[in-house]
């Protein structure tokens, strides 16, 4: 298993695995919901290498991305110590300790960058994102009330962060 940033080439698989794991319902968008063609991610890939705030950290396993973790920062100067992250692990690779290796790579690179804050929320009900978040140092600090509106049902998320 290789931990390693997303290059541009990276894009048609990334865009593949991302697609799968939003059919899971544990993420922002609904299954089909985000149109990203593979242009739009090579050019996003290659946006977020330009910079120093942001990171897309990819899970390979003989040549196939199994997992990817997006890791955006902000501009602005009061936000620039922290960075707001989207995972996720292909169906059939989840419980495999992917999830861990990608926090573990987020943690070297954001400590050469700076990045005091990490951040994500989470679906109160994903009981597996929630473990893995813990395991790796993350604390709720709070709950979005009727965060989301899933199949026409409101949904808490908790908001969770680890300071670094």
């Amino acid at each position: 298993m290789l931990i390693r940033a997303a290059e541009p080439n990276d894009a048609k698989q990334l865009v593949n695995l991302i697609e799968q794991v939003e059919s899971s319902g544990f993420m922002l968008f609904e299954p089909g919901e985000r149109k990203v063609s593979d242009e739009q991610m090579k050019e996003r890939i290659d946006s977020i290498k330009e910079g120093k705030s942001s990171i897309i950290l990819i899970a390979e396993d003989n040549g196939d991305i199994v997992g990817y973790l997006f890791a955006v920062g902000g501009n602005p100067t009061r936000v620039k110590h922290s960075v707001y992250i989207a995972v996720g692990v292909g169906e059939n690779q989840r419980g495999k300790g992917i999830g861990a290796r990608l926090f573990e790579a987020l943690e070297e690179w954001a400590n050469l960058q700076n990045i005091h804050r990490l951040e994500l929320t989470v679906m109160t009900h994903n009981i597996a994102g929630i473990a893995l978040y813990k395991k790796m140092g993350f604390q709720t600090e709070g709950t979005k009330k009727d965060s989301l509106l899933v199949d026409g049902k409101y949904v808490d998320e908790f908001y969770m962060a680890k300071i670094l």
